[in-house]
C-alpha cells in the first residue's frame, strides 16, 4: 500500500522543544516558589498536553492554583516559543522531500492548537503542513483515535493510506486505535518501551523518509 497521508506529532518529533518547555514549567515553579526541575525530569512530564504538564509540575497543586499556573505556563511558552526549539536534523529536507512527492502532511500534537500553529510558523514550515490538529481542536485528544479520524477525513485519504509518526507511546496507540500505521521515533522524547508497539522504528530523519517512501505493502 502507497503512503498518501503523514501524520507527525510536534514535540519530540518534528521539533526538539524541551528547552523551551523546559524553561516554561520552571518558570511556573519560580511563581509557586518550587525549585528549578531540570530538562530531563520536564521530559518525562511531556506528552499529554499542558494541563497535564502543570499537575505533574506541581504535584499537590489546587484546582485553582493548576488554573492560574496554566495561564502563566501557556503565556511564557507563547512569549518564548521558538527561543531555543529547533527543528530535529534532517527533518526539514525530509519535509520538502515528502511535499516533492505529493504526500500530504498533517501536525496532531497534544499541544494546543495556537501555539503549535506559532511554533511551526516560528520555524518556517506551517505552509508544508494541510492541516495542524492540536489537543483542544477535538473533544479528545492522543491517545484517543479521534483526532487521527478526523485528520484522516479532512485529507480525502484512507486509513491504509496514512502513517502516524510520533515519539511516544500517545502517538503509538492513537495510530493503533484508528488502525493505521504507526513509526516510532527514537530520538525524541519517550521511551523505548513506549516505542515498542510501533510497526517500525526510526532512529534519523533519512530513515523516517526512506520507511514513508517505501511504503508498508509487506516488508520495509
Amino acid at each position: 500500500m502507497t503512503i498518501r497521508a503523514a501524520l507527525f506529532d510536534l514535540d519530540g518529533t518534528l521539533v526538539d522543544s524541551l528547552d523551551d518547555l523546559t524553561d516554561a514549567v520552571n518558570h511556573i515553579r519560580i511563581a509557586f516558589s518550587h525549585p528549578l526541575l531540570t530538562t530531563e525530569a520536564v521530559r518525562l512530564m511531556i506528552g499529554k498536553g499542558a494541563r497535564n504538564l502543570i499537575q505533574q509540575a506541581l504535584p499537590h497543586a489546587t484546582d485553582a492554583d493548576v488554573d492560574r499556573a496554566l495561564a502563566l505556563f501557556l503565556e511564557f511558552n507563547r512569549q518564548h516559543i521558538a527561543d531555543k526549539s529547533r527543528l530535529y536534523p534532517g527533518i526539514l529536507t525530509t519535509l520538502h522531500e515528502l511535499a516533492a512527492r505529493n504526500i500530504k502532511m498533517a501536525v496532531i500534537t497534544n499541544k494546543n492548537e495556537d501555539l503549535s500553529a506559532l511554533l511551526l510558523q516560528s520555524l518556517g514550515v506551517f505552509d508544508l503542513f494541510a492541516c495542524n490538529c492540536g489537543g483542544d481542536t477535538y473533544p479528545e485528544r492522543k491517545p484517543s483515535p479521534l483526532p487521527l479520524r478526523e485528520v484522516i477525513a479532512l485529507l480525502g485519504c484512507t486509513r491504509n493510506e496514512c502513517v502516524m509518526i510520533g515519539d511516544s507511546g500517545n502517538d503509538i496507540q492513537a495510530g493503533q486505535r484508528a488502525g493505521i500505521t504507526t513509526i516510532g521515533c527514537s530520538w525524541g522524547f519517550g521511551s523505548d518501551e513506549e516505542l515498542a508497539e510501533a510497526d517500525v522504528l526510526v532512529h534519523t530523519a533519512q530513515e523516517l523518509l526512506t520507511a514513508i517512501s517505501v511504503g508498508f505493502g509487506g516488508q520495509l
